[in-house]
């Protein structure tokens, strides 16, 4: 999914959120009922599978009733846009599905709102259940307060896209996983050609940016203990200044671009753009673009590397009366072989699975040769920063006080310091 679909998402999801709570008052974070329900059928909504995977969710639901007879699964899908705006109506309206998708940055507020039916008594009943297959942080994401909310089912990361022949016509050496911001930025400079109407880089002025920026450069988001937005520092600006220096020099200004939609995606399948910072998503996208020789590599680090990493996962209904049986569809999407390898095969993100050798037939698909960065990405995920029931009122305040910066209305340190205190202000 694109950069713009998952910010929609978010936005779309503020207002499920704000409905759910009210929705859901009163109810148990560890409702359901008391014998869990093992047989009949279960509901399952989702936004991942529409409109590319479908066949793939069919092959997924016929496969998991084959190994559990008894347990039938009535998939619900709705586009991304409109999926958390009709799982809120349906949880106002007491039909919440038994089990359905969320993801990481609307996590919090759903598993506090008591939405959701905590896991760890299903799982502790399940002696088919291994905890060691699923991608630790992975797993670690989904947990409040101690207990396990939702299973992982997949992720996606950020890497840097790179036209190698670009590259190879500038005589500049390709990124590795030990570059830094002035081995990017140097590199960008000499890729650039605006005559030629060539770019040596672009990478949105944007919140999910920024946090990824200030967590690469030793920044921290909030204050020990939660209560303060401290993005405003020293780090803050640092990491802001990286991203403005960057349109109108090595990469288009917003004018530039006119609001045209996948601008970016544009340019570097026309080998006008020699580096992009985008999702693994992207990959499939640019298949069988012809004339495009592109490979990948680990986002540089300024003091450090951190790389963006996105999760969805399968959480079940507390209103559900059938836990025992949802928690075992859950399990079949986190974990089993045949869904890792369905999802593999068609490119439907990547699984949480902790287990590289799943992965072989990945690693070997080509272009882009260096897949291996996907998972080298891994190794120091910065998950997004999350604030519960306002996560998309925080990331536009932040996202707008990038765009006033950028476009001089006001200073870095001006804007920033506007945002940080009206974030703030969303934690008390």
């Amino acid at each position: 999914m694109g950069t713009t679909r998952r910010v929609l998402a978010v936005a779309v999801a503020a207002v499920a959120v704000a409905g759910l709570l009210g929705g859901c008052a009163g109810d148990s974070a560890d409702g359901g009922s008391a014998d869990g329900g093992a047989t009949g059928k279960i509901t399952y909504f989702t936004f991942t599978a529409a409109p590319d995977h479908l066949k793939e969710l069919d092959a997924i639901k016929a496969e998991f009733e084959k190994q559990n007879p008894g347990i039938t699964v009535e998939v619900q899908t709705a586009a991304y846009a409109d999926y958390f705006t009709k799982l809120q109506t349906a949880m106002a309206g007491g039909t919440a599905p038994d089990t359905f998708e969320v993801n990481y940055e609307n996590f919090v507020t759903y598993a506090r709102s008591g939405a959701l039916r905590t896991l760890d008594d299903v799982a502790k009943a399940d002696k088919d259940y291994d905890a060691g297959r699923v991608y630790p942080k992975a797993l670690a994401a989904f947990q409040q307060d101690g207990k396990q909310y939702a299973l992982p089912s997949t992720f996606a990361n950020v890497v840097l896209f790179y036209n190698r022949k670009l590259f190879d016509d500038a005589g500049v050496a390709y990124p590795t996983a030990d570059w830094t911001w002035a081995d990017e930025k140097a590199a960008a400079e000499k890729l650039t050609h605006k005559a030629k109407g060539v770019y040596g880089d672009y990478q949105p002025v944007s919140f999910y940016e920024f946090y990824k920026a200030l967590a690469q450069t030793g920044g921290s988001f909030f204050s020990a203990d939660g209560k303060q937005a401290t993005f405003n520092d020293a780090k803050g600006i640092e990491a802001a200044n990286w991203l403005l220096g960057k349109p109108g020099t090595v990469q288009p200004t917003v004018a530039e671009i006119g609001g045209k939609a996948d601008y970016d995606t544009a340019l570097f399948k026309s080998n006008k753009l020699a580096m992009w910072h985008n999702g693994i998503w992207q990959i499939s996208a640019l298949a069988g673009t012809k004339d495009l020789d592109f490979d990948i590599a680990v986002e540089p680090g300024n003091t450090t590397k951190a790389s963006a990493a996105f999760f969805n996962a399968t959480a079940v209904s507390a209103k559900t009366k059938k836990a025992t049986a949802a928690w075992k569809w859950a399990r079949f999407l986190s974990t089993s072989p045949a869904v890792v390898q369905t999802r593999l095969a068609s490119s439907w993100e990547l699984p949480a699975v902790n287990d590289q050798a799943a992965f072989d037939s990945y690693l070997k698909q080509n272009p882009p040769a260096n897949r291996q960065a996907v998972f080298d990405s891994l190794g120091s995920v910065a998950l997004p920063p999350v604030i519960d029931a306002q996560q998309a009122k925080m990331q536009d305040l932040v996202t707008k006080a990038l765009e006033q910066a950028a476009s001089g209305q006001s200073s870095p340190q001006q804007a920033l310091d506007q945002a940080a205190t009206a974030v703030t202000a969303l934690l008390k």
